[in-house]
């Protein structure tokens, strides 16, 4: 139970009190009357006496008598009907309320913050693990325990109320004080008349009302003396008068009004009567000046019928008679029963000021006056009358001389069985007369009781227990308990344990057997408080539930409420029990009228019930918080209750949930009216993930428009891609580099238009004026209920500012929408940035949906965008009218509060918790900027792979402002060209161009390969890598406000089949410089699938031909080398695309060094046709180019070689086959040490031989076998598509490195085939770079010159000696040391067989030293001796470079076979 401002012990003795009558004569009454009192009210502070007492019991024994108090009331004081009562208690409740201001005292030592009536305590959770220590603490400490005033109320007042009875003379009264005023003419006369008024009151047998202790009631005779308006010295005579004909003892005189007029308003009196006469004044009118006073429910205001306990004929009076009952009316001529009943029953109307003409010496008379009258007066009549009880009781049963002396031997025996309650027959009516024995000790011991003799009392009680269990008088028999188990519990010492199966018993009886809930509800408020200051809270607890009933719904939430904090205050403390038990009387309190009761119940049991997942229990408090705190008029409270219920994941039905909404709607209604003027407050529905906003710059995307396709850019409905977004940015600084002329900005940072919580937002971004931006925020429905919100709008405040300077310059104050969007209309505001309002916009059951708000400004300056604004509505599943929803609909706001990333830089960053700012809400309105749209016309969607495609491009200036700088960059600067400045651009428009070839051509037949030299820089290739920006050329560089221009563009289908993503960045200035923009990009995304076409694969092979008689052109080719080239060609095209069949109509190359002569194919393979999964193979001769061509000036050019198979020639060394020629990707990767194709003729011209330098000797003997010549195939697919036939044309490169090796147009494959493999030990440093054995092998070409058939007449001359020339060739750009060994033989068995054997004569082994590129001749005889075919291919050659050192020389492949045939004649 909650903590009492009194110990049991006072609170029992004050329960318990000597009842004491007032008969005041009407000239007294006046006296007290200038105080606005009447004598009792007069007495009432004073009557708790502040000394001790002391009587002797019947053994003779001292009994002391602590802090006794009195009750004076007057003889005539009408009991309260049943009504009143009611009244009574539920005003004396609602007038309690929690104090509200106080600084709350805080345990902390948990999760649970458990604000427990006016103090703050906090508890620990999880569930009863460190519990004991903070409750212990909770119920040990006064500070920390909460306190229930209005409890203590109740009870105070329901004992006060409760009414007289014959089975117990606790509330009987033992005295009767007769007032006279010492103005009255014959004061005794009056005495004496009030003493027989007052005999006549007991003993007539008239009323019922009041009821006296004992037959011989003690008179106290008060002389009343009025000091400021009375004669003192007759006023003692009076009184000396009255000690000899009343005793000493027996009479009083008391002295008041020593101050003639009132008190002035400088000077401060004490006012000890106010708390007692508000208490206590059951008839005044309570004023209502608290909202939940009994609303309407004063008829049956805490549910009581005519069942209750308290009736209207109570259930405990004898008889029941009409207005002559009460003593009253035998005055009614008299001015004290008027001002009484005047004072009892008029409402108060002002603050009345009491006890205005006494003075502090005054209130020390009356003080005195009591502790007279008490110890000289009362405590001698009591102790009179309890030896006169005792000897009656021992005369009349034969006992012993005491009961106290004899209280052993009684309770020494046996104890006899008592009857359970539901063996005992109802005999709660029995009845016995006033001088029986059993009255008598109940009367003895009630007496004791009063005077604190808690012993005596207690052996009387359990005496006359006994005896009307016998009697089965049941209750006398529970009134016997009670008071016997309070008197064990107040007995000093604890001689006996407290016995509360007493009480138990005493309980039952009262509720079901007497059926009593009055007596039944006392006796359990008696007990619960014992047992709580026992500790034993359990117990209390159950009693408490147990005495709740449907009689009383203000008696049953006062004491589940006290079993809730019972519950709390345990060893183990049950907080859900404590929840669930304040739900409880919660609810009761609601029952029962008590609305603020009700609500702060309800409101204690949410704090545990929170946040726990109970949501269902969560719902339901916060709903009854909302109904109750809405009737309480506190609005914004229910507002914030209804609020918790909608925005949490309810589970509730979707017709309960539509039942809150409209709840929610209706009290929000109701509090947003009164206040129109101020900020809109938040709703909490739908749920906002600000987190997930996006904020977007710029326009619309737009369409198609036929086969113009605009570019892609970005738009919100792109997902982010984080590594796309790198890709983007590595673009643009590429192309901001080239733009800056090699160096990036320091203050360059990526164009971002649209901003999420995946970018970085730490920087304000920026936005063009006369440009929208687009919001974009995420909206989640929670309920199951259909959500309408119309006039979605953003809420925002602007700064204007001046961008032209370095520093902006404020140009204004800061405005702000807010008024304007919470009144729901269009302003002036729209000049500065017009906000787009949607109409409405509906949510569907638990459902996500994206709302896009759109915000124009018109000026320069600063946005911060706060949040959204709209009106919140249901729209019912029947056909409901548009004026009933419109009603349904209130206006509300919510903010957007986005919190940054979280900082993880610095060691105080990663120990505490901080984020940074996340601005994309906030963005600088720049001024205005050139706006570029791209449009792509033409542009197809499926390539094959190295298919050439003539598309448009148009390029248009949409803004106000010229632009320039126009450039484009992408990741696959393979894939397209613009053409070359020199390209012919005819035709010029894509409807001319429609059915022309995308090459350049020329009818020419098939011949000679046509030569052209070219520059790479004409094709914007100005070193050894690709490019990768290109500038697109304007007309006076500018493209002005509202212009286009349309270029051609040329595509090419990438190598290798798939989908392939090829990203363009453009890249655009404004002519005017823009202090916070430099430029602009536009983002282009093409998705191409490209389809298998042909596979070439190249391989050349070395000449063995020297220079010797021939054409003369012949011969100078031969001369500066020649090889062939072998070119095999599939059609891996599976009828993919509809293609039919593939025709090779050119074979072109480009190099430095190399240029394909001719074709020596057969003339009958001319036209090269391949169907699917057909080959073909060609062969071409390779020359050097002339050396008149390689002059200093021509250096970097490339010489471009076409041979047509056809009788179309096309020229490979213009746009577009030049272009992509220059674009191509990387070649495949040459093995380590080999040099790469771009720029290798520059570096082998400037290598020189160093001895022991390994590179230098390897780059030499690689230069032997190096080729570096490009094959480019062009081809003719023939397609069919829709039943037309359609030409393609594309091209394919070959890179040939190396003579023998075959190189291929899909090396890509190889490539990712090698990237594939992993390497999880660490790299060996690279070996030393030396060359191979191949490729020392091919440092010297040899030829053997000798007639092919020789004629020699045998029979006359046996020895045939033929003349051979072996030509000598370094083919190295060193000196080259050469050793010819003749001797050799060829040992094969086969070579035998075929061939016959000769040998040479003459020197057999030859060491010659060969300049770079010499070429040297040996004169050989060969020697035969008979006819036949020889082999002459026998000579082996060895060579090693001269710088080499020590290294040995290496066999040099061998030439093919050289035969001979040797006739004789």
């Amino acid at each position: 139970m909650a903590q009492c401002a009194q110990s049991v012990q006072e609170f029992i003795q004050d329960s318990f009190v000597p009842m004491v009558a007032v008969l005041c004569s009407e000239e007294a009454e006046r006296v007290t009357r200038k105080n606005s009192l009447s004598f009792p009210e007069l007495l009432r502070p004073f009557c708790r006496l502040t000394s001790e007492g002391h009587l002797r019991d019947p053994n003779n024994q001292v009994v002391v008598v602590k802090g006794l108090r009195i009750s004076v009331t007057g003889v005539n004081t009408r009991p309260p009907n049943s009504g009143e009562v009611r009244k009574l208690l539920s005003q004396a409740v609602s007038a309690c309320q929690p104090p509200e201001g106080l600084s709350a005292n805080v345990i902390t030592a948990g999760d649970y913050d458990l604000n427990i009536s006016d103090r703050s305590v906090k508890a620990s959770v999880p569930w009863y693990s460190d519990w004991k220590e903070t409750f212990t603490q909770l119920s040990s400490s006064k500070y920390y325990t909460a306190t229930t005033s209005w409890f203590e109320a109740y009870r105070e007042n329901f004992l006060q109320s409760m009414p007289t009875s014959e089975h117990e003379f606790l509330n009987h009264y033992l005295a009767c004080m007769l007032v006279v005023s010492s103005r009255e003419a014959v004061p005794t006369e009056q005495f004496l008349k009030l003493s027989q008024e007052q005999h006549r009151i007991q003993h007539s047998g008239e009323y019922t009302y009041p009821k006296w202790f004992i037959p011989n009631t003690l008179k106290y005779y008060v002389l009343l003396h009025d000091i400021s308006d009375g004669d003192e010295q007759r006023a003692d005579s009076v009184y000396e008068d009255m000690k000899q004909r009343y005793g000493t003892q027996g009479c009083y005189l008391l002295k008041i009004n020593s101050r003639t007029v009132a008190a002035g308003p400088d000077e401060q009196m004490p006012d000890p009567w106010s708390q007692y006469l508000q208490k206590t004044n059951i008839h005044s009118a309570y004023e209502e000046t608290v909202v939940n006073n009994v609303e309407n429910n004063i008829s049956e205001l805490d549910g009581l019928d005519s069942s209750d306990g308290i009736s209207e004929a109570h259930p405990l009076k004898l008889e029941q008679s009409t207005d002559p009952d009460y003593p009253s009316e035998s005055l009614k001529n008299s001015d004290m029963t008027r001002t009484q009943k005047q004072g009892a029953m008029s409402p108060i109307s002002a603050p009345t000021t009491h006890g205005s003409c006494l003075t502090l010496n005054d209130h020390d008379r009356i003080r005195q006056f009591i502790q007279e009258f008490t110890f000289r007066g009362l405590l001698p009549h009591v102790e009179k009358n309890i030896r006169q009880l005792n000897d009656q009781l021992v005369s009349r049963k034969g006992l012993s001389r005491s009961l106290f002396s004899a209280t052993k031997k009684w309770f020494g025996g046996g104890k006899v069985p008592e009857k359970s309650i539901a063996e005992l027959k109802n005999t709660a009516g029995l009845l016995y007369p006033p001088e029986a024995p059993e009255l008598q000790i109940r009367k003895m011991a009630d007496l004791c009781f009063l005077v604190q003799h808690y012993e005596l009392a207690y052996s009387c009680y359990h005496t006359a227990k006994k005896d009307f269990l016998s009697d089965q008088a049941m209750l006398y028999a529970a009134g016997a308990l009670e008071m016997a188990a309070v008197s064990a519990f107040l007995q000093s010492g604890a001689p006996r344990p407290y016995p509360a199966h007493y009480m138990d018993t005493a309980i039952q009886t009262y509720r079901d057997v007497c059926k009593n809930m009055v007596l039944a509800e006392r006796c359990a408020l008696l007990s619960a408080e014992i047992l709580k200051s026992q500790a034993k809270y359990s117990e209390a607890a159950t009693l408490l539930i147990k005495m709740t009933s449907e009689d009383s719904d203000l008696r049953s939430a006062l004491l589940l409420e006290q079993a809730a904090h019972c519950f709390i205050n345990m060893r183990s403390p049950m907080v859900r029990k404590f929840a669930f038990h304040m739900i409880l009387s919660g609810h009761r309190y609601s029952k029962a009228g008590q609305k603020r009761h009700a609500l702060r119940c309800y409101c204690q049991a949410m704090q545990v019930y929170k946040g726990k997942g109970w949501t269902l229990a969560e719902d339901h408090i916060n709903f009854t918080i909302g109904r109750q705190s809405f009737t309480l008029r506190q609005s914004e409270n229910a507002v914030a209750a209804f609020r918790h219920i909608l925005i949490n994941d309810s589970k509730q039905t979707a017709t309960q949930q539509s039942a809150f909404l409209r709840e929610y709607l209706y009290v929000y209604k109701s509090l947003s009216q009164p206040s129109t003027e101020g900020t809109l407050p938040q709703l909490p529905l739908p749920c906002l993930h600000s987190a997930q906003t996006r904020v977007f710059f710029g326009h619309e995307p737009r369409l198609a428009e036929g086969e113009k396709q605009a570019a892609t850019h970005v738009w919100l409905d792109q997902e982010y891609d984080r590594e796309q977004a790198q890709l983007w940015a590595e673009l643009e600084e590429q192309v901001v580099a080239v733009a800056n002329k090699g160096s990036v900005p320091i203050s360059f940072q990526p164009t971002q238009y649209c901003l999420s919580v995946q970018t970085d937002n730490l920087r304000y971004p920026l936005a063009v004026m006369e440009e929208p931006i687009f919001v974009e925020v995420v909206l989640r429905n929670p309920l199951r209920v259909l959500l309408t919100l119309s006039d979605l709008s953003l809420l925002w405040k602007f700064t204007p500012k001046d961008f032209s300077g370095p520093q902006g310059v404020t140009l204004g104050e800061t405005v702000t929408n807010e008024k304007e969007a919470s009144a729901g209309k269009a302003t002036t505001l729209n000049e500065i940035i017009s906000t787009e309002v949607i109409p409405e916009f509906i949510v569907g059951p638990e459902e996500t949906k994206v709302a896009r708000l759109k915000l124009l400004p018109h000026k320069t300056g600063e946005l911060h965008v706060l949040g959204i604004v709209y009106n919140l509505g249901t729209r019912e599943e029947d056909n409901s009218t548009s004026e009933a929803t419109q009603l349904m609909c209130v206006r509300g706001r919510q903010d957007l509060e986005i919190q940054g990333p979280r900082l993880n830089m610095t060691k105080e960053e990663k120990t505490s918790v901080r984020h940074g700012p996340d601005r994309r809400l906030n963005p600088i309105i720049t001024h205005p900027m050139p706006l570029l749209e791209v449009f792509f016309i033409n542009f197809p969607t499926g390539l094959l792979c190295g298919e050439i495609r003539k598309a448009w491009v148009e390029f248009i200036n949409v803004s106000a402002v010229p632009l320039a700088g126009l450039r484009v960059a992408s990741t696959h600067p393979e894939f397209f060209t613009f053409g070359s400045a020199t390209s012919d651009l005819t035709p010029i428009t894509p409807t001319a161009a429609e059915h022309c070839s995308a090459y350049k051509t020329m009818a020419t037949p098939p011949s000679v390969a046509a030569v052209t030299l070219v520059s790479p820089a004409a094709f914007g290739v100005t070193g050894e890598d690709r490019p990768t920006v290109v500038e697109i050329p304007l007309t006076g560089g500018v493209l002005g406000p509202g212009e286009a221009l349309q270029i051609p563009l040329w595509l090419r289908g990438p190598d290798w089949e798939g989908v392939h993503e090829i990203s363009f960045l453009f890249y655009y200035e404004s002519v005017e410089k823009n202090a916070k923009l430099s430029h602009r990009v536009l983002r282009h995304k093409a998705v191409i699938c490209a389809s298998r076409s042909l596979s070439v694969k190249a391989t050349a092979c070395r000449s063995n031909t020297l220079p010797g008689r021939g054409k003369l052109e012949e011969r100078e080719e031969e001369r500066s080398g020649s090889m062939l080239v072998f070119v095999d060609v599939e059609n891996i095209n599976t009828n993919e695309a509809g293609v039919r069949e593939f025709h090779i109509v050119q074979v072109s190359s480009s190099s430095k060094q190399w240029r394909l002569h001719k074709c020596i194919n057969p003339a009958g393979d001319k036209d090269s046709k391949l169907a699917s999964r057909e080959r073909g193979k060609l062969c071409f001769r390779a020359t050097k180019c002339r050396t008149q061509e390689a002059t200093s000036n021509v250096l970097d050019k490339y010489t471009f070689a076409d041979l047509n198979l056809g009788n179309e020639q096309i020229v490979s060394s213009t746009t577009p086959c030049a272009d992509f020629f220059f674009r191509r990707g990387p070649p495949s990767e040459p093995k380590k040490g080999c040099m790469s194709t771009g720029g290798s003729l520059l570096r082998r011209q400037s290598l020189t031989p160093v001895i022991g330098a390994d590179d230098s000797m390897t780059s030499i003997v690689r230069k032997c076998s190096e080729v570096e010549l490009d094959i480019i195939v062009l081809w003719k697919a023939y397609v069919v598509e829709d039943n037309k036939q359609l030409i393609l044309e594309g091209q394919l490169h070959v890179a040939l490195q190396t003579i023998g090796k075959e190189a291929c147009s899909l090396s890509q494959k190889e490539e990712a085939q090698e990237m594939v493999l992993l390497k999880f030990k660490p790299d060996l440093p690279p070996p030393v770079s030396r060359p191979s054995l191949e490729q020392l092998s091919h440092l010297i070409k040899t030829c053997l010159h000798y007639p092919e058939s020789y004629d020699h007449p045998f029979p006359q001359k046996s020895l045939c000696m033929v003349p051979v020339t072996l030509t000598l060739s370094n083919c190295s750009l060193a000196q080259v040391d050469v050793i010819i060994d003749l001797r050799h033989k060829t040992t094969s068995p086969e070579s035998l067989e075929v061939h016959g054997s000769f040998t040479w004569l003459g020197q057999t082994q030859y060491k010659l030293q060969l300049c770079p590129q010499e070429v040297h001749r040996l004169s050989l005889k060969a020697c035969f001796f008979q006819a036949g075919v020889y082999n002459l291919g026998t000579p082996r050659v060895f060579a090693k470079l001269a710088q080499s050192g020590s290294m040995c020389e290496t066999s040099q492949q061998s030439a093919m076979p050289a035969l001979i045939i040797i006739n004789s004649v």
